[in-house]
């Protein structure tokens, strides 16, 4: 047992995942991953250029914080021989897999996690030769009677067990792409680690299979020979193996009824809050993706809360806008109000920090997941991403108007709950005199993404819906308040008619049974219901605002 090679410690980290009250099982995908590891069910696939890759070899890319390194550590656990695994493999999915008992425990599993880095690392040089020091001396300790130098590089080493031994080898490499946001590796470090990859697998006989992951996609990062063995597997081109990354309607449905039975206390949580704050994230196949890691903390902490972006900043969604702001100001207006735009993302756009068009910034945000990407249009996935942008549009002037528009927005509620349509029709004016060109108002779509942007500040108080089913009809926007004593707000927007014209919609559609179909409910809804009408008269560029109690 070594280290890297055999190691008990994907097996510990597994039987902590399996051991957690929410955890899903996703050990399917060992029962996809068993006949490329036979070298019998070798078979070569054709990429778009023609080319042979060889199925054995798979990347697979998501987001941070999607469960790529509890699927590494899971299959490290199953295939190895470093600590038997039976007992908590037979308990799940895969212990119905015909080939189960020919795998478990039966291969050589060399497990790196490319996050490690020696201590005080300072350069590349230290960092790759602590992985080849490691991998060096664990072969040594394994194989004693395979004659091996020292200074033997850890390919080598490996051809001559595969020779003497007949001795094959499962990779499994998590985090492949470390290096590349690290400031001790610069453009040549990065070319190194390349070739180190390609010298370690590719073309190898001791390869029985490859499993590597990471965030960024290789195919920008190698030429056509270096790494174009792998098949690359991303959440916003392929389909495959998506279901096994982030949890789906129906798993994020078992969760909460777990909860629902664990939480004997007051319960904060409820199922659509999930979905409000943690769902937005579409696969190639358009099924709804939650982001895991949020989802469960949320269900062990009994609070909705960010979680994910929880380890940066917003500053870390700036770093991207920041390379070209004016290229992406209106984009991002309509985003931070709820509109999807149009994109063309190339998921490799991300490998360059010199992100020089608006697609690549755009691009480099969804393979981050801080956009998702859906049938060509980029949005801002649920209230957790929401708030950090948020964040950013109140705290970065150089955004212009949309800061400038995020300052005014709480302003706006308040002026909205006291009543005062003189102030809100201020604001909406100094919205109106902006350089935006989102603000031509030629329909009422326009004029909702002002609506959005004005009071933007109401997402810490509010679920804020729009285009919600309410009494007769659609309304533009239904508030729902987090607490159950705040004032409720029905907010509907004309454009060339009359204030009055919109709060008589929402009394003669009867919006407010929105709110009143749930009175019954617990906690009831004990604030004010307030009907807010928003027009705009394009031949006189005035707005006018009515505010009534219903």
């Amino acid at each position: 047992m070594g280290i890297f090679l055999n190691s008990k410690t994907p097996f510990q980290l597994f039987c902590d995942e399996a051991a957690a009250t929410y955890f899903v099982d996703k050990s399917q995908m060992l029962c996809e991953l068993i006949p490329l590891a036979e070298s019998s069910e070798k078979i070569i696939v054709q990429d778009d250029g023609g080319r042979g890759k060889d199925n054995r070899y798979i990347c697979i890319t998501r987001p941070r914080r999607f469960g790529k390194t509890m699927m590494a550590s899971m299959i490290a656990a199953f295939f190895g021989k470093g600590k038997d695994s039976k007992a908590v493999f037979e308990k799940l999915r895969i212990g119905a897999c015909k080939k189960y008992q020919e795998h478990i425990n039966r291969h050589n599993v060399i497990y790196i996690s490319f996050d490690q880095k020696p201590d005080e690392c300072a350069s590349y040089i230290q960092y790759i030769s602590r992985i080849k020091r490691i991998l060096g001396n664990d072969l040594k300790r394994a194989f004693p009677n395979v004659m091996i130098h020292d200074d033997d590089a850890v390919w080598d080493i490996l051809t001559q067990i595969y020779e003497e031994e007949d001795a094959r080898f499962i990779f499994v490499l998590d985090e492949w792409d470390f290096i590349f946001h690290r400031d001790f590796a610069g453009g040549r470090d990065r070319a190194a680690f390349i070739d180190f990859l390609s010298n370690l697998l590719k073309g190898k006989g001791y390869v029985e299979m490859v499993y590597m992951t990471g965030i960024l996609p290789i195919a920008k990062y190698s030429s056509d020979s270096e790494l174009n063995m792998f098949c690359e597997y991303t959440m916003a081109v392929e389909e495959k193996y998506s279901e096994y990354f982030g949890f789906t309607e129906a798993e994020v449905d078992e969760l909460f009824m777990r909860y629902q039975r664990q939480e004997s206390a007051v319960q904060n949580v409820t199922r659509e809050g999930l979905r409000l704050w943690y769902d937005g994230y579409h696969t190639k196949s358009g099924e709804r993706v939650y982001n895991p890691r949020s989802v469960v903390f949320s269900l062990m902490n009994n609070n909705l809360a960010n979680y994910w972006t929880s380890s940066g900043p917003y500053d870390e969604i700036f770093n991207y806008i920041e390379k070209d702001v004016s290229k992406v100001r209106e984009d991002l207006a309509l985003m931070i109000s709820g509109v999807p735009v149009q994109a063309k993302v190339r998921e490799y756009a991300s490998t360059s920090m010199e992100l020089t068009t608006k697609d690549e910034i755009f691009s480099a945000m969804v393979v981050y997941g801080f956009l998702n990407y859906e049938n060509g249009y980029v949005s801002i996935p649920n209230k957790e991403l929401m708030d950090k942008f948020a964040d950013m549009a109140e705290k970065e002037a150089s955004l212009g108007y949309i800061h400038r528009l995020a300052k005014e927005s709480g302003r706006m509620l308040t002026a909205t709950k006291n009543g005062d349509t003189d102030v809100m029709a201020e604001i909406l004016e100094y919205a109106h005199n902006t350089e935006s060109p989102l603000l031509y108002y030629n329909n009422e779509a326009e004029l909702a993404a002002v609506v959005s942007l004005v009071y933007l500040s109401a997402r810490d108080f509010y679920r804020i819906e729009r285009e919600d089913k309410a009494g007769i009809g659609y309304v533009d926007f239904i508030f729902y308040p987090v607490r159950r004593s705040d004032d409720c707000i029905i907010l509907e927007l004309k454009v060339d008619k009359s204030a009055k014209e919109a709060v008589r919609q929402i009394k003669d559609r009867q919006y407010a049974l929105r709110f009143q179909g749930k009175m019954g409910e617990e906690p009831r809804y004990t604030g004010r219901v307030l009907a807010v009408g928003i027009a705009y008269h394009r031949e006189d560029k005035k707005h006018s605002c009515i505010v009534e109690v219903l």
